[in-house]
């Protein structure tokens, strides 16, 4: 039975869509099967740093519908593991059922050993849609005072409606010399949040230059933020695995 697991961020431009791709890609290069859902309804872009722009993409709507198996969901070129449900593009959050969408992740659960989620940014339908099934929340967070204050105030919102969830904080994109001169902390970041750290990602170019290249960060190269997600995916299966250095 899958894992479950819900990336979110309380702002856009966390770079949550990346790492969400990073670390399934992670995970899938370990032989785990692995179902990545893009429910950015409207918005969709999972399939680019995944380096599944090129291949032919099937809507998780399809499959609430019936029109398509979850078994339809087309597998990763080189990752074989890690299949990929895109968004819908002419639908919008607040019109989708969210008891067939817990019907379609229960269905998929059978068949992967890990479901992820990768949630539109913000606190609208989509946020709700796709935390309401997850096992496991990873709330993506800067280290900018704003993405701070969105990620606590999203934190927060994710256990109101979910009081039992387990969340964990990533905190993605870090520069030390930003840091220095905000004269800020990983520490920092996790107090203003309020939640258990989970990884510590570097800022890297090869996020950018893996996805420009239509190839999963994991594959494009395993230094800087490639071993960072590696780590975090090691966590996620429970197996120990030390925090970046930075």
């Amino acid at each position: 039975m899958a894992q479950i697991v819900s990336v979110i961020s309380g702002k856009g431009g966390t770079g949550k869509t990346s790492l969400c791709a990073a670390v399934a890609s992670c995970l899938a290069a370990e032989q785990q099967k692995v179902l990545c859902i893009d429910c950015d309804v409207g918005l969709r872009n999972l399939d680019i740093p995944l380096g599944m722009a090129d291949v032919a993409s099937v809507t998780f709507t399809s499959v609430m519908r019936g029109e398509y198996a979850v078994s339809d969901a087309p597998a990763h070129p080189q990752l074989p593991s890690l299949s990929l449900l895109t968004a819908p593009v002419s639908e919008t959050p607040e019109s989708l059922s969210a008891d067939s969408f817990g019907q379609m992740l229960s269905s998929a659960a059978e068949a992967f050993d890990w479901i992820f989620l990768d949630a539109p940014a913000g606190i609208g339908a989509g946020f709700h849609l796709a935390t309401a099934f997850a096992d496991t929340a990873l709330v993506v967070c800067g280290g900018d005072p704003a993405a701070m204050r969105d990620a606590s105030r999203t934190s927060a919102l994710l256990f109101r409606s979910r009081p039992n969830i387990e969340a964990k904080l990533i905190v993605n994109r870090v520069s030390v010399r930003l840091y220095r001169k905000m004269r800020a902390t990983i520490d920092d970041v996790m107090d203003e949040v309020g939640l258990p750290l989970l990884g510590i990602v570097p800022d890297d170019a090869s996020v950018t230059l893996a996805a420009a290249s239509g190839t999963p960060l994991i594959v494009y190269t395993q230094q800087g933020a490639s071993e960072a997600c590696a780590h975090i995916a090691r966590r996620l299966c429970g197996k120990k695995a030390p925090l970046m250095r930075l």
